[in-house]
């Protein structure tokens, strides 16, 4: 099978499924559900988990933990919080499932990446990086209160 030859979404519902991906970048220290990215592309579940793996080259779940495990190096590397705060604050709900996909994907351990890193530039303070998490959450759920007041639905 060449790549061409390879399954794709019908162009009509990429639409559907880049606005479910775009949720999980957005939302990726939530806990999601399939059901929840599923209904966001206005599909039924099964449906669109063949779709999006087809597409992306990997089923919703996993780009959802790929995106934690990036935006994880992305706090190892900039910030002084522990490994286990990292964990928490991009989403993972267990410290031996993030420790394990963490290297899976990165081919290290957290605390060997950050360690790696520790040396160099001054870190930010993880009290000024919880504080901005909570600034935009805030935020976040002004605006959805907003709009379900108001009786209009977000098409971004």
């Amino acid at each position: 099978m060449t790549l061409t030859d390879t399954p794709r979404a019908p162009g009509d519902v990429l639409v559907h499924l880049r606005r479910a991906r775009d949720h999980a970048d957005r939302c990726y220290a939530q806990p999601l559900t399939l059901d929840e990215l599923a209904s966001v592309a206005c599909m039924s579940k099964y449906h669109f988990l063949r779709l999006f793996k087809a597409t992306y080259g990997m089923t919703p779940m996993e780009h959802v933990s790929q995106r934690r495990i990036e935006r994880a190096q992305d706090l190892l590397r900039a910030t002084n919080l522990t490994v286990t705060e990292v964990c928490f604050a991009v989403g993972f709900s267990s410290l031996g499932s993030f420790s394990s996909r963490f290297r899976a994907l990165v081919g290290q351990s957290a605390s060997d990446f950050q360690r790696r890193y520790a040396e160099g530039a001054p870190h930010i303070p993880g009290c000024f990086i919880f504080m901005w998490g909570l600034a935009e959450r805030e935020r976040s759920e002004a605006n959805i209160a907003i709009a379900e007041k108001s009786g209009s639905t977000s098409s971004s």
